[in-house]
């Protein structure tokens, strides 16, 4: 266990992997963000004889990973650590959307012809960001919080019940602020439902799929943590 689990002290925080699993954090949630701008089609499935549509977005590739992310700062750094990495990466994101809003506003070289294509991935579109930062707010600081809040009745014991327990209530609240802000009335009837559906379900089972991977790493930090804990930090 790491001696004070919700704050990191020099000389202990220059060995720590706190601040590269948060860096790690920042990357995969930005890189997310711009994925995130495709919509995938899926083809169709049938519920209750009608046709449902099965969309995605870019972002689900790696979004899942953040939970994750967040999971384990929660886990081994504490909620205070962990409310620090979400606000990071939150600014990351504002930095990011603010950047391509400017480098899209500023008149481009006459010899150069990707424009349109720039502003059509990359341009500043204000009810997506929005959306992109009200629901990875929601949804992040309720997953980290949910963690600690059954930890402190569960203790080291019920580690799956937790990484489960608080990914589902942090992407649904995730999923339900960015569907409803960004897609309400852009796409509508079978095809909201679906995507916000079948979105909500596949991020859930990517951290039933990589639970075994996420409790090695929960365990590998932890070990690392204990151990620069014990010399340094008493």
């Amino acid at each position: 266990m790491v001696s004070s689990p919700n704050r990191l002290e020099a000389p202990l925080a220059t060995r720590s992997w706190y601040a590269p699993l948060v860096g790690l954090f920042m990357c995969l949630l930005v890189i997310s963000n711009i994925s995130a701008v495709k919509l995938i089609g899926l083809g169709q499935i049938h519920l209750f004889g009608s046709p449902l549509p099965v969309t995605i977005d870019g972002g689900a590739f790696l979004f899942p990973l953040t939970y994750i992310l967040g999971d384990v700062l929660t886990e081994v750094f504490g909620l205070r650590a962990a409310r620090r990495a979400i606000w990071l990466g939150f600014v990351g994101s504002v930095l990011a959307a603010g950047s391509f809003w400017l480098v899209g506003a500023v008149p481009p070289a006459q010899s150069w012809e990707g424009q349109a294509a720039f502003e059509t991935v990359l341009g500043f579109v204000p009810r997506i960001v929005l959306a992109s930062m009200a629901a990875y707010l929601a949804g992040q600081l309720l997953n980290a919080a949910t963690l600690a809040a059954i930890k402190r009745k569960t203790g080291e014991r019920a580690l799956a019940v937790r990484l489960l327990a608080s990914t589902a209530i942090g992407e649904l609240a995730d999923t339900a602020v960015f569907c409803f802000i960004a897609f309400f009335g852009v796409i509508t009837g079978a095809q909201f439902i679906g995507y916000a559906v079948l979105g909500y379900i596949y991020k859930c089972l990517a951290e039933v799929v990589l639970l075994p991977a996420t409790y090695r790493v929960v365990a590998l930090v932890k070990r690392h943590e204990a151990a620069i804990a014990g010399p340094l930090g008493g």
